[in-house]
């Protein structure tokens, strides 16, 4: 029998639970996956990386014509990914601004009406009524069925149904936001707004355009029970509930998720935090911890760290590496001069390495990633933003054994083993999961309880102001466009 004292009490409490949590990652192949009355008909969706691709259902056509009318809808192509898009769980550029076409529908008085309905208590997910023309609707609807309401309806919805799905925060206020949304793929608005119409169910659809995350509905809570004259909370909780739907609808059954501001990891399972994790994360400026969606490719064990030529040269670690070859062995390190003149250092693996004894592979090209650290002083500290972006994790070698249990089907004892060898081991994933790497600034804490944490970034003034402006035009633009910096630096 395998002990896993020497890892802490954390490590036998998540074993206890693997079994909730092997069912739960088998049932993440299907992660991401819509209700089956949201799902588009065809089966050649994109669907995000390492995602299994929804069962295709009937659905309805993409112009449905309405009943007691003529009338028939002319549509575009709304939200399709324009060509050389990546796919949506990569983070990367996405520089496209495109305003997205709007299809125009047939829609009937009762439709209409319900539109209007569904608009006027629309701030109660936290968005602004005035931003879908009530008034002009109201007044087209009392002229009757006409082009005119097809067109102003539909346009409308078509709003709703973009700000709801992929929120109302234009791309140009979310400050290093790289973490691509595969909403508007799998629920394309033209096919949202055909099923409405076809079902003659607008509020139900919209209903069922909220992300699924039971702290989205925590959020909705605490705006509705907050009273008008509060403001600035209103408005933060509106703010942090929009980021929310700049995520994934259904962020899986089985992810691994960080709150930037609150310096916590958490192992999800089924809605229920499995485990919790302390986290060091970026400084401000330069080095700030980017907000991704990744997948975990990997664990690596013992890992060895290749040091960046920062410090290689900038800091003439290279040279006294090689220079100084006994100092270079006390240290773990070994160096090499490339043909080109050019020296690549490496640091062995050990107790000192600057990875500790864990890290866990998400391909990005930021080259972010969750690791373990020597200096594990720094969680003891307040507030942790001290690396150079990457995610310092607490009891690092206890989450890498619960990835390679889950993620590789690897026997809790073999696990144990590598992890201890002291040898470099890089365990491949045959059961992926998703990485948040997110920045909420009002949520819910690890304990549950609905909480305001530092702007560390003040990534929020521009979000904020946001909401103040009038809306924005929805376009192809699915990241930030600022630069793609690589923060390889652990230290």
């Amino acid at each position: 029998m395998v002990s896993f004292k020497r890892f802490g009490s954390g490590v036998a409490s998540t074993l206890a639970l693997l079994a909730l949590s092997a069912q739960a990652a088998q049932a993440q192949k299907g992660r991401n996956q819509l209700p089956e009355d949201l799902l588009p008909a065809a089966a050649a969706t994109p669907q995000p990386a390492a995602t299994a691709a929804p069962k295709s259902v009937p659905t309805a056509p993409a112009t449905a014509p309405a009943q007691g009318t003529g009338r028939t809808g002319t549509g575009g192509t709304v939200n399709a990914p324009a060509p050389g898009l990546p796919a949506p769980a990569g983070s990367g550029p996405v520089v496209q601004e495109v305003t997205l076409a709007e299809p125009v529908m047939p829609w009937t008085l009762s439709d209409a009406q319900a539109l209007l309905k569904t608009i006027e208590y629309i701030g109660k997910e936290g968005l602004v009524p005035a931003d879908y023309q009530p008034a002009a609707l109201k007044a087209a609807i009392a002229r009757g069925e006409s082009d005119e309401l097809d067109a102003l309806a539909s346009r409308v919805f078509g709003w709703l149904i973009e700000d709801l799905r992929d929120g109302r925060t234009p791309m140009t206020a979310r400050v290093q936001w790289f973490a691509v949304d595969p909403d508007q793929d799998t629920m394309p608005t033209q096919q949202v707004m055909a099923q409405a119409l076809s079902e003659h169910d607008v509020s139900g659809v919209v209903a069922r355009l909220a992300p699924t995350n039971p702290d989205y509905a925590a959020l909705k809570d605490a705006l509705n029970a907050t009273p008008a004259a509060q403001k600035e909370r209103r408005a933060l909780i509106q703010a942090n509930m929009d980021r929310w739907r700049w995520l994934a609808r259904d962020l899986g059954t089985v992810y691994l998720m960080t709150n930037v501001p609150e310096f916590q990891l958490r192992l999800v399972v089924k809605d229920k935090i499995l485990r919790t994790y302390k986290t060091v994360v970026g400084k401000p400026g330069r080095t700030a911890t980017p907000q991704l969606a990744e997948t975990v490719s990997a664990v690596v064990f013992n890992p060895t760290w290749t040091v960046p030529q920062s410090i290689v040269k900038g800091e003439g670690l290279g040279a006294k590496v090689l220079n100084n070859p006994r100092w270079a062995a006390n240290n773990g390190y070994k160096g090499y001069k490339n043909a080109d003149g050019v020296i690549t250092v490496v640091q062995q693996p050990g107790p000192n390495n600057a990875l500790g004894l864990m890290k866990i592979d998400m391909p990005n090209p930021h080259a972010i990633y969750l690791h373990d650290t020597p200096a594990k002083s720094y969680f003891d500290a307040e507030v942790r933003a001290f690396s150079h972006g990457c995610i310092r994790t607490e009891r690092a070698v206890e989450l890498g054994m619960t990835m390679a249990i889950l993620g590789a089907q690897m026997p809790a004892a073999e696990a144990a083993e590598l992890s201890r060898a002291g040898k470099y081991k890089k365990v491949e994933m045959t059961r992926t999961f998703p990485v948040y790497l997110t920045y909420f600034t009002f949520a819910r804490s690890i304990d549950g309880t609905l909480k305001a944490f530092n702007d560390i970034y003040e990534r929020d003034a521009p979000v904020l102001a946001s909401f103040k402006a009038a809306r924005q035009l929805k376009t192809t633009q699915r990241t930030s466009d600022e630069a793609i910096i690589e923060l390889d630096n652990p230290l």
